[in-house]
């Protein structure tokens, strides 16, 4: 099965890193958490959640993996500030592998250059940012342009989760 990189550090919003990975790994896929300090106990901006960080943009490679995952929350806005992040998640869109991002994970993408063009949705917070960046925001649960799927907030994270499980498998 298919090997998810996770681009997460603390605050992230629980429910948006919990459900896809859950999902994930419930259908034989292996998820690994890219942060900032290997070892390291993250925990979710609500405290529901934590989970350690397997290990660095600088330690992984990206080609080991088949997609990335950027939960939202105030994680994706600490991480673009990491060139190491940058380039690891820059990598999956040279490579045209699937990417996922909800809520203000588009943050990170828009850091890293890759949407200009593209059609998206993010958290409604998010979108001058993003139309600053050249892309075109809507407001609909799901939203696949390429190999990009996001989505707006935990509210959609069936739609969105089930998505991005058909971009990683091919469908």
């Amino acid at each position: 099965m298919a090997r998810i990189a996770v681009t997460v550090t603390s605050d992230f919003e629980d429910s948006e890193l919990t459900y896809p990975a859950e999902a994930l790994e419930a259908a034989g896929h292996e998820v690994v958490i890219i942060g900032e300090k290997a070892g390291e106990e993250i925990h979710g901006k609500r405290g529901k959640s934590k989970t350690a960080v397997a290990g660095t943009p600088e330690q992984r490679d990206p080609t080991d993996f088949d997609a990335l995952l950027i939960p939202g929350g105030y994680s994706p806005d600490k991480l673009r500030t990491d060139p190491h992040m940058v380039s690891f998640v820059q990598e999956f869109f040279r490579s045209n592998k699937p990417v996922a991002a909800v809520c203000h994970g588009p943050q990170l993408l828009i850091e890293a250059g890759v949407v200009d063009g593209r059609t998206m949705t993010s958290w409604p917070s998010v979108k001058t940012d993003l139309k600053n960046a050249g892309a075109t925001w809507v407001d609909r649960e799901v939203v696949t342009d390429g190999n990009l799927t996001t989505s707006r907030k935990p509210d959609d994270l069936p739609a969105f989760t089930e998505r991005f499980m058909q971009q990683i498998d091919g469908a």
